[in-house]
């Protein structure tokens, strides 16, 4: 989880209603009831008194009854089986709209029948027994290690504890009716790579085994990252990971062995999880493992010119070799298909004019055309390879041809938006990085109105249009792919201990709006053509987030770290549970 976006135009900063969904026809026509059959008698004969009293019958009705009728035909008919009128989520409809206004629960029903709906986690931000099963340390455990990376200055050595609790985390997702759960393998409780040939490590394998197997059993749909960002620390030790062309060929033996190991039973499949903020974070700015970078006050080692761009051509090369191996080995008798996770924020023009487009467009393909694009159209944006020059390797034929068609879908990762305006670059590139590259300027306000509610990240403002926006862009770019949006979620913030009591992050009301409405915003990409087969929260637990270590809970469960890592269901957790039931 990092920080992470059909058409670039301005747009209210308001996040979105939903204004053109038609959620429900509350009144539904009904067939006639059959007439009765009943006897019908003779006529009176006609008298003067009848023809009198008829008469009379025949003013009032004028002078009473026609006003009423006319009255009647200019009131609003109920009986329309259509509404001009949008009936909102309730949730979504306006604080200022009045007690009266109408509006219906927000629920699974409103999306496509098979479309899936999970919750996210990642190996080292959750697993922790850090040191069993023949486990071997990951650059994270290294990184977490160094004074001064983690805010809290803690590990994942126990993290969640899914590794002892998992039996107890599943029967949680089963009372929150999730349909999935999307989960990292460890690459160093895998493989056992400190000797000369790397070798299966058969007590790592029981493990997901016997995960894999109980989500199973309880109806629950494994959908298994291969690389959240927990590289074996005695790769990095041999060639630097992901910044020689060695970590291909070790990547893709993993990937097989995962494969061979849980193919039979797992059907989705992603490469790696957000390559942008790991290579990034890991090698352009060295706030996240291994810590790599061109400043020495920061970084011991590492270039960030160039070794953000070496790192992800390596990653793509890696991912086509795994799917290579996927679709010569494996496909045929497993059936099951292979993606990847890429993160972006949306890029909302700060002004009308063509500058700002442009450069929204073009913080838009640093994130996402930077890996999509060699998939889909051969190579990197044009825009990069004017931007970063030489620096921005290149691929052989061979490798082109590899990347080609590598993806069966696009998982996205999005959090937040911001307000993208034309900017400079630095005269002397040698020592730019992957930001400076882009020549753009980011913001969060325009004109003094904020563009969203911050959560408790700096970077992640509350912007529920932003995901609609990038799903569709990513529909128009790549000729509609199938989506998943395989992470989305807000923060709460807590101290360096932990120490906040639980119930102030129990009742997480922002979290249960925020969910609201960034899936009504996927809804509308949806209504708006996008292909997009599922959505998953981020997160199932409070974890370890990273360099903010225990001090960001994201979790849909909370977790108290102080006594046991015991967990304690969030009314988020609660309300996902009653959005999921299947029943209404």
């Amino acid at each position: 989880m990092a920080p992470s976006h059909t058409s670039a135009g301005t747009t209210p900063l308001s996040p979105r209603t939903g204004d053109d969904i038609r959620l429900k026809h509350r009144d539904a026509d009904q067939a006639s009831p059959p007439t009765p059959v009943v006897a019908v008698a003779a006529a009176p004969p006609m008298t003067r008194r009848t023809v009198f009293s008829y008469a009379l019958q025949c003013a009032a009705f004028l002078v009473l009854g026609v006003p009423i009728l006319l009255l009647f035909l200019q009131l609003p008919r109920s009986t329309s089986p259509a509404r001009l009128d949008p009936i909102l989520p309730c949730g979504q409809v306006a604080p200022d709209a009045g007690n009266g206004t109408e509006c219906v629960a927000f629920h699974r029903s409103l999306f496509p029948k098979n479309f899936v709906f999970g919750t996210a986690t990642a190996a080292y931000q959750v697993e922790g027994a850090a040191n069993e099963t023949g486990r071997e340390p990951s650059i994270w455990d290294t990184f977490s290690r160094q004074p001064g990376k983690i805010l809290d200055g803690k590990t994942g050595d126990v993290a969640s504890d899914q590794f002892h609790r998992f039996l107890g985390d599943i029967e949680l997702m089963v009372n929150m009716n999730v349909d999935a759960y999307r989960f990292s393998i460890a690459w160093p409780r895998i493989m056992k790579l400190g000797g000369t040939t790397p070798q299966v490590n058969q007590e790592g394998v029981a493990y997901y085994n016997n995960l894999i197997n109980e989500l199973l059993k309880r109806g629950i749909q494994p959908y298994v990252t291969l690389y959240h960002w927990d590289i074996p620390q005695s790769l990095y030790e041999a060639y630097g990971a992901w910044i020689d062309s060695k970590v291909v060929n070790d990547y893709a033996q993993y990937a097989e062995t995962c494969f061979a190991a849980f193919g039979d039973r797992v059907k989705h499949w992603i490469t790696f999880n957000e390559p942008k903020s790991f290579t990034v974070l890991g090698y352009g700015n060295g706030i996240h493992a291994p810590g790599r970078c061109s400043d020495r006050n920061i970084c011991p080692a590492g270039n960030s010119a160039t070794e953000p761009y070496i790192a992800a051509h390596n990653v793509l090369l890696a991912h086509a070799a795994a799917v290579d191996v996927y679709k010569k080995k494996f496909k045929a008798v497993q059936g099951g298909v292979v993606g990847i996770s890429v993160d972006a924020e949306w890029a909302e023009p700060l002004n009308d004019s063509a500058a700002d487009k442009e450069a929204a467009e073009r913080h838009l393909l640093f994130q996402l055309g930077w890996f999509l694009d060699p998939i889909y159209r051969g190579d990197y944006p044009a825009v990069m390879r004017t931007y970063v020059g030489d620096r921005l390797p290149v691929f052989a034929p061979s490798e082109v041809a590899l990347l080609n068609g590598s993806l069966d879908f696009v998982g996205l990762n999005h959090y937040t938006s911001r307000l993208i305006s034309n900017g400079t670059r630095p005269e002397n590139l040698l020592t730019s990085d992957n930001w400076q590259d882009q020549g753009v300027v980011s913001s969060v306000s325009r004109n003094g109105t904020q563009i969203g509610n911050q959560a408790a990240s700096e970077w992640l403002y509350i912007v529920p249009w932003g995901i609609g926006k990038t799903l569709v862009w990513l529909t128009e770019r790549y000729q509609n792919p199938q989506i998943f949006v395989t992470e989305n979620g807000m923060d709460d913030l807590d101290d360096e201990n932990s120490s906040k009591p639980a119930e102030s992050f129990l009742n997480d009301v922002n979290r249960i709006s925020f969910y609201e409405n960034y899936m009504s915003s996927v809804l509308d990409a949806i209504k708006n053509g996008s292909d997009v087969r599922g959505y998953f929260a981020w997160s199932m637990l409070d974890n370890f987030e990273w360099a903010m270590g225990y001090t960001r809970r994201f979790g849909l469960i909370y977790v108290d770290y102080n006594n046991s890592q015991q967990r304690r269901l969030k009314e988020s957790a609660k309300w996902f549970s009653r959005f999921l039931t299947r029943a209404m």
